[in-house]
Formats: structure tokens, sequence, C-alpha cells
């Protein structure tokens, strides 16, 4: 049916129902992944009667094989952490598993709560649910007020829903741009007064509107609402209750309740919310034809110039793939198509096959629109050009995944398009020339440039490590002893990472059995790196490279850790090198 394991409605159901599975065998002994047996018994048994499980089948396995992975981790991680809570509860001689226990295995580690119930009745202990629950709820409501605040509005609602009471916003902007209207109602630092003074930054509700506020992954339209005697820039448009869109604004002049005034949107800035937002309905319709019916939906953002779109799918494109998704939303453009909507009933439009977003809920008469009839028919409320051909022109930036079976593709539109395009081409046309060759022979001539680059650099790496390995020698003649151990130490410009602990451990052999310490600095100037290492007798004898790093690490401004065979930092400070070292000898004078 199209849905994949998730955190939400039917996906965590099925979720619940994989996970539950996979702990049942767990419990009977079975160690190694099980789905990929058992889900291939079910598709036999049921293909004959439901076809469409073949059809889905790459799908379906691929999913549930994935789920089954993450679940393991998970299960593997929360149930230590559940055996160490039961643990400390039966130590307590409580048989009650704390609500804040359940909610940092459900925070940290994904275990759902009624894993967390089931594991803990088969221990023979309860959980505090009620205080599990309210902790969720207070987290919830947390990320609530996070996205409220994100948007610059109240996290209280209660002015919102008292100014919904009066009325729905009618949203004019379908038809109309400039619309002659009222201020109904006015929000001034999360409180609804009568009026506000020049200067202020407030929310503004009126008795109609023409702009469009930010919903369903289109951004907010801007414009200005004229008063009497000067203009409001709108900022941002919301909905901070179903029914109610409000303005904000900053007032460049008294504006009271009841006052007169003309919203107008900025004609061009909605034009091209539009191009964009009918792109993400082309570039939806182009990936169902070409990816596959199940790269269904799963978020979008748009705004003028640029979209994003989110799709169901665990598989990276090719590089040819993207191309013909890019060839087919354009072809889309060129074939004009006209962008139809139509008031219907939600029954009727499902009938039709009109694609809805999973988890939205919708009114019992829903818009639908429609692209080339069948090709692309979606529930939407959002904005569009009259027909395809008014978008212009799409360019696909790029595919990558944003989470388990969750791809995203960016695009640009009309004239940012053009305008990447431009740049590539002038960029194309730059390094033809600096390189001197042909547009088609430009990947050739780069690859074997980086081919010739990387070997330059395995030369070069190969010589600073002979080189180290000759500073080595060196400071291994200047070996001084520091209380009972032998040090060498020194300071190595220009070496660091991998080379400087290459001479470390070189130093460290070639003291053999000797109680040794190697104390070395490197880097470059301004970016000092230090390594500690010491020999197994050193250690035996109470010297810890890591705890003589943390000593030394102060006069470099740096910082730093490791075990006690070996540790390293880096720092700000070049010339604390010689107090660094110096601290190295003193810890291991004081150790005796």
């Amino acid at each position: 049916d199209g849905v994949t394991p998730g955190n939400e409605a039917r996906g965590y159901v099925l979720r619940r129902l994989l996970r539950r599975v996979v702990r049942a065998m767990k419990l009977l002994g079975v160690d190694e992944p099980v789905l990929p047996t058992l889900l291939p018994v079910s598709r036999d048994l049921m293909c004959h009667t439901f076809p469409d499980i073949l059809v889905q089948w790459d799908r379906v396995i691929e999913a549930a094989t994935a789920e089954e992975e993450t679940f393991r981790r998970t299960l593997s991680a929360g149930t230590t952490m559940l055996d160490t809570a039961v643990a400390q509860t039966r130590a307590a001689g409580s048989t009650t598993l704390s609500g804040q226990k359940a909610f940092q295995l459900h925070d940290t580690y994904g275990f759902p709560i009624d894993l967390t119930l089931e594991m803990a009745a088969e221990q023979g202990l309860s959980v505090d649910r009620e205080t599990f629950t309210t902790l969720m709820a207070e987290q919830r409501q947390r990320a609530k007020a996070d996205a409220r605040a994100k948007k610059g509005l109240t996290t209280d609602t209660e002015a919102y829903t008292q100014l919904r009471s009066q009325g729905e916003t009618p949203f004019l902007g379908y038809t109309e741009l400039s619309v002659p209207t009222t201020v109904t109602g006015i929000v001034s630092d999360g409180r609804s007064v009568t009026s506000a003074p020049s200067g202020s930054v407030v929310e503004v509700v009126l008795a109609e509107t023409p702009f469009y506020a930010e919903m369903g992954g289109q951004d907010s339209d801007t414009g200005l609402i004229h008063a009497s005697g000067f203009d409001l820039e709108v900022l941002d448009v919301q909905r901070p209750v179903p029914g109610l869109v409000v303005h904000k604004v900053r007032l460049d002049g008294d504006l009271a309740v009841g006052d007169a005034v003309d919203a107008e949107v900025d004609a061009a800035n909605r034009f091209g919310a539009c191009q964009a937002h009918t792109a993400t309905h082309v570039i939806h319709a182009a990936l169902r034809e070409l990816v596959g019916p199940t790269a269904t939906q799963a978020g979008s953002y748009n705004k003028p110039g640029y979209l994003r779109f989110d799709f169901s799918s665990r598989e990276a494109m090719s590089a040819e793939l993207r191309k013909e998704i890019e060839e087919r939303c354009n072809q889309a453009i060129h074939d004009d198509f006209a962008v139809t909507d139509t008031q219907m009933p939600l029954d009727q439009a499902k009938a039709m096959g009109a694609m809805a977003m999973f988890g939205e809920k919708y009114p019992p008469i829903v818009r639908m629109v429609e692209l080339n009839g069948p090709w692309s028919r979606e529930l939407c409320g959002g904005t569009h050009v009259a027909s395809t051909g008014r978008i212009g022109l799409l360019n696909l930036l790029g595919e990558q995944s944003i989470g388990s079976g969750t791809r995203r593709v960016e695009a640009l539109v009309s004239t940012d398009a053009f305008h990447q395009m431009a740049a590539e081409r002038t960029l194309v046309n730059e390094l033809t020339g600096i390189l001197k060759v042909q547009p088609d022979q430009l990947t050739d001539r780069v690859a074997k440039l980086v081919s010739e680059l990387k070997d330059a650099d395995r030369k070069l790496a190969a010589a600073r490590a002979r080189e180290a390995m000759g500073t080595a020698e060196s400071l291994l003649a200047q070996v001084a002893p520091a209380g009972s151990f032998d040090l060498v130490a020194g300071q190595l410009p220009g070496i660091g990472g991998a080379d400087l602990r290459n001479v470390a451990s070189e130093l460290r052999s070639r003291l053999g059995d000797r109680p040794g310490v190697v104390a070395l600095i490197g880097g470059q100037p301004g970016h000092p790196a230090i390594i500690v290492a010491t020999t197994s007798t050193a250690r035996a004898q109470g010297a810890k490279a890591g705890a003589l790093l943390r000593a030394a690490v102060a006069p470099i401004s740096g910082r730093g850790g490791g075990k006690d065979d070996m540790a390293q930092g880096a720092g700000t400070d070049s010339t604390g090198a010689d107090a660094a070292l110096g601290l190295v000898a003193s810890e291991l004078s004081s150790l005796g």
C-alpha cells in the first residue's frame, strides 16, 4: 500500500508489528536477521490473492530489511540500559521502573514505550507510565514552542483562539492580489490589543486577505498593507490556529482595530512562488513516472526561484536518472500543460487518483490541482501558475538521503535556474581556456590532473616520512634524563598528523625496554600539534601518556587526550612549545 515503517500513523503501526516479530524471534534464540527468511513465506502464500505484492516486493523486502537492521542496533543498546535500570530498581526494593528511565530509553535510544512495558513485565516490574507520559508531553510542548518561536509567533495560543472565535479569515488570493479590508485584530507580545503604536512589531488580523500564509511547503507571500498615511511591510504570514491568518508587520504609524486598510500582495514574488510550487507538482509526477509509483511525497518547501522535494525511496539516483528526471520535467514545462483546480468531495478526488500527503487531515470538500489529466493530480491548497510553460525552466541541483527511506531533490526554477546554468557555462568556458581543451574533453583532463596530484601527494608524503625518520635519529641522540625516566623531547615544525605519530612510535620502539617517554611538538605556525608516547617500562613506573599530555597542553592553549601508551592534542599558541615540553620533564621528575 506504499506504507513504510515510521513514527506516525500507519507507519508507526507497521514499525511496531515488524519490531515485535524481530524481538519474538530473538527470544526464541534466533540471533541472525529473520525478516528476509520469514517475509518470502508470507509473499508466496498471499500473492495469488494479492498480486500487487509481487509488483511491490522489492520495495517491501528492502524497507523491512533496513528496519530490522536499525531495530537490532536499537535493541542491543536499549536492552543493556534497560537491564541496568531493572537491576537498579530491584536494588532499591521497588517493583516500578521509573518514568524517567523509560523516557530516557525512548529519547536516547529510540526504545518505544510499548517495548519497555513488555520487557519490564517480563522482569516482573511495572512502569511509571504517568511520569513517562508527562515527560513526553513536556517534550512535545517544547518542540512546538521552539517551532513557533522560530516563526516569530507567541507560544500562547489564547489570543489567536479568541480572535478565531470571531470568524475565519477568508483567503481571496487565488483570484485577487489587492483587497480593501478592515483590521479585525492585533496581537502584540502574545496579547490581543485594540491598538498598537508606531515602531512596534505586531501581528495583524484582517477581515479577509489576499496573502497566502505559509502552508503545504509553500513560503508565505510578501507585500504591503496600506493604512491611513503609511504602509506596513508584511514580514511573514502564518496560520497559528486553523482558519486564522495573521500578518506580521512593523508599524510606521499608529494602528487600531477597525481601521480600513488595503492589502496588496507583491505580484512578482507571488508569481515566483507559483512557479516554484507548480514545479514541485511536476517533479512529483516525473519521479512517480521514472522512479516508480512508490516515490510519493514525504515533504516539500518552495519559494520564488527554489524548491526542495522529499520522496520515499531507499536508493540513490544515478547521474543518468537525475538527467532523465530533469529532462522529463522540462519536457512537461515545454508542453505547457494547463494547471486547473477543482473543488470536489474528498472521496471523489481519491477515486480519481489524486495524491494526498499521508497524515494530513482534509475537509470533506477539497481542492484538486491537475496537470495534464491523470499525469499529476494532487490535493493542494497552494497557489499555481496558469500553465506549466510559465515555470520557464527547471535546473535539478542534486539528490541526497535525509533519513531512512527518504530522499530529497533540490532545484532552481525560472530565472534562478537560468542564472545557475549561465554561471556553470561560464565556469566551463574558463576551465577549458585554462586547460586548453574542448568542453567534451574537460572531464578526462580534470580526472587526469586529479590523478597526478594524488600521485604527487603520495610522493610528498613519502618524502616527509623519510625526513621525519631522519629527524628521529637526531632526537634519539639527545635523550635526556627526567627523574628516573629517559625523555626524548623536541620540536618538528611542519610535521603533524600521521607523520608525527609515526615518528613518536619509531622513537618509542628505539627506546626498547628503557623507561622511556617521547614528547614531540609539530604542526603549523599558530596550530601546534603535540604527542606523548611511553614505553611499557615507563608505564609500569607510573608514566601515563594521557596524564602527561593534559599537563603539557596549557602553554600552547590546547587540549587533547588519549590512552596510557599514546596521547595527542592540538593548540593555538606555538610560542608555548618549549614550556609544554618543559612541563613533561617536570611531571616525569616528580614521579621519581
